[in-house]
């Protein structure tokens, strides 16, 4: 039995362990789902996945490869000048939208995009820029990421507040980080060439009208098949890029459903003193269902041209299986051999244990009796016609036949007999296939999946792509946490906090915090666990400080909160895929497109990189605290 231990299983089998044992029990399993001290993980949750929703839906349509695009045609083949047009792109984009749309279009486009080069010897500067990018991007609004919703919501921080904090630490991080990156950690010209060799779309690929991918074998390969490496791919590849596919339609429309939510959220979040605190996916949820009806009433409204593509390539795959079936399909014992007379064919048996033509002509017979009896029928047409066979034994086991130059066209019959009976022999066989295997539930949920990809491409693509895997993650890292705020490890965290803090004051805070927040994203449940655990950390330093009555300054207090949410958010490009589970759909992107990452070299790509923007980050949080905050008592909110 195999049972598959990732991060969606684990956390809860530790939880069900921690059940079984008593360890934990309704009171923390309700904390943790539920909610408690601010942090509503089922409201996190519910708001993350309608707003992935829309996002990954504007994606769908095509914007992202499109803009892409566009964004290439700018930069020409001007190297540093693409690589910065690109490095913009994504930070604006990621800023909005995210940093997950982001790793699903933009790290395709670049796999394609190097492909294409003919000299950018290896993608790994143009791949981990945009991965360090993206996560930059996503620090800067609380919707962005799932990491920013639980610190906003553990201390009370109004969306526009959070904004206003973080916008500047993390602007000044991506503009030093450019020429960073560009002139010191990927300073190869075979990295990022001054000129770059991009290859030629043909006249015909440029004309021909780009087909939507979400449709199944849009592509013209079968769905989940790896890319291999070929001329034909090569040619697709291309055209992914230069010609992408866009639905304006549906971009347009998911643009503005993203703009007013955004815009809605951020206004009643900043009112909530006002009007009262309300859940935020009571804005979101809405907007996703629009959404979801934009794109199924799209999709049934253009059913039959989707499901005439659909139906056209596969029977493009078909055919192509079915030539290359044929070509391998024909019997093994007989060919002409090159470079000899007409006058002879070589039956060569598969295995020598086949040898001699009675014992071949009876294993034909039992393979196939329609074979068999075409088989004996050519050969007794030969005999009839005069042939004379001469058989002479080779230790090779190969039967040679000696035929007269006149009578070549029967050996040409006898071929094209045992082609045919062939054939008719594998046609025979698929529909006995077909019909004798019965319809099981598993032929059958299949079958309806792929209707509806057919019917629907968008909302199946968009579904298959929602981030469903962090509910269970999330709501059991929830638990855990809980149960060590309940049996007193927490506090204990909490006080050795608040001995860092005495000693070192609002720099050893914000240094302090920064490196506990990448660090512990690489061991302790990627950044959205290390997010729970450090901010269940902070609250409990506020109780110790209310119940000795000595006040947190103003300073230190958000100083610690905004360093945490630096390191949260950089540390998603530390030293493992599993700091984040975006760096884990990254690499498997990858590994679809054959750009394969070892963890060492991951590590030693991003250390230089998070170092840098850890460094500059928190320089410039320090300057800031110290500009905007005092030494009274801090405040919420």
């Amino acid at each position: 039995m195999n049972f598959s231990m990732s991060f969606s299983t684990a956390p809860l089998i530790a939880d069900l362990f921690l059940l079984a044992i008593s360890a934990i029990g309704r009171q923390e399993v309700h904390d943790g789902t539920v909610g408690a001290d601010n942090i509503s993980p089922i409201d996190i949750m519910v708001f993350f996945l309608t707003l992935a929703y829309i996002a990954i839906s504007i994606d769908a349509s095509g914007l992202i490869r499109f803009l892409a695009f566009k964004v290439l045609q700018k930069g020409g083949k001007v190297g540093h000048l693409l690589f910065f047009y690109l490095y913009t792109f994504f930070f604006s984009l990621g800023t909005f939208v995210g940093n997950d749309p982001i790793i699903l279009s933009g790290t395709a486009f670049l796999a394609y995009m190097t492909r294409v080069s003919s000299n950018i010897d290896h993608p790994r500067a143009w791949m981990y820029s945009q991965f360090a990018i993206a996560n930059i991007a996503s620090a800067i609004l609380v919707s962005s990421n799932p990491t920013n919703l639980v610190l906003a919501g553990a201390f009370q921080i109004k969306f526009i507040v959070y904004t206003a904090n973080m916008i500047v630490p993390v602007v000044v991080t991506a503009i030093v980080l450019f020429p960073f990156l560009l002139y010191v950690v990927f300073a190869s010209p075979q990295l990022i060439p001054l000129s770059i060799e991009m290859e030629t779309l043909s006249d015909e690929a440029k004309n021909k009208k780009p087909v939507n991918p979400n449709i199944p074998q849009a592509k013209g390969k079968k769905a989940g098949e790896d890319e291999e490496e070929s001329l034909e791919n090569k040619e697709l590849a291309l055209a992914e890029i230069m010609n992408p596919f866009l639905d304006k339609k549906g971009a347009a429309f998911g643009a503005i459903i993203m703009a007013v939510a955004l815009i809605t959220l951020l206004g009643i979040n900043a009112a909530s003193s006002i009007i009262g605190e309300h859940p935020v996916f009571w804005i979101t949820l809405p907007a996703a269902f629009i959404m979801f009806c934009w794109d199924v009433g799209f999709g049934w409204t253009h059913r039959k041209e989707t499901r005439e593509i659909a139906k056209k390539r596969q029977a493009e795959f078909k055919q192509a299986q079915d030539d290359r079936a044929s070509s391998m399909g024909r019997p093994n014992g007989m060919f002409q051999t090159p470079g000899a007379s007409s006058s002879f064919v070589h039956v060569v048996p598969p295995t020598p244990e086949v040898a001699g033509s009675e014992k071949s002509i009876r294993s034909v017979r039992e393979m196939s009796p329609t074979l068999a009896s075409t088989t004996l029928s050519a050969e007794k047409s030969l005999g009839q016609n005069g042939l004379s066979r001469k058989t002479q034994q080779y230790p090779s086991t190969q039967l040679s036949l000696t035929l007269p130059e006149t009578n070549y066209s029967h050996t040409q019959k006898l071929d094209d007999a045992l082609d045919r009976a062939a054939d008719e022999e594998r046609m025979r066989s698929a529909e006995d296939d077909t019909h004798s295997q019965p319809t099981t539930l598993v032929s059958f949920v299949a079958s309806e999946y792929r209707y509806l990809q057919e019917t629907f491409p968008t909302v199946m693509a968009v579904i298959s792509h929602l981030p469903f895997k962090l509910v269970p993650f999330a709501l059991s890292m929830f638990v855990l946490i809980q149960g060590l705020v309940t049996k007193g490890w927490v506090p204990v965290f909490a006080y050795g906090w608040d001995h860092w803090v005495t000693k070192t004051g609002t720099i050893g805070a914000i240094g302090g915090m920064g490196f506990l927040g990448v660090v512990l994203c690489n061991f302790a449940g990627t950044n959205i666990g290390t997010t729970i655990l450090l901010s269940r950390v902070i609250q409990a330093w506020q109780q110790i400080h209310i119940n000795n009555g000595i006040p947190i300054t103003d300073r230190t207090f958000w100083a610690t909160v905004y360093a945490m949410a630096l390191g949260v958010n950089y540390g998603a490009f530390s030293t493992a895929f599993s700091a984040s589970l975006a760096g884990l759909l990254w690499r498997d992107i990858l590994a679809r497109k054959h750009i394969h990452v070892r963890r060492l070299d991951f590590a030693r790509e991003n250390i230089p990189i998070i170092a840098t923007s850890m460094a500059v980050g928190c320089a410039v949080l320090v300057g800031e605290v110290y500009i905007m905050r005092d030494n009274s008592p801090y405040k919420m909110g």
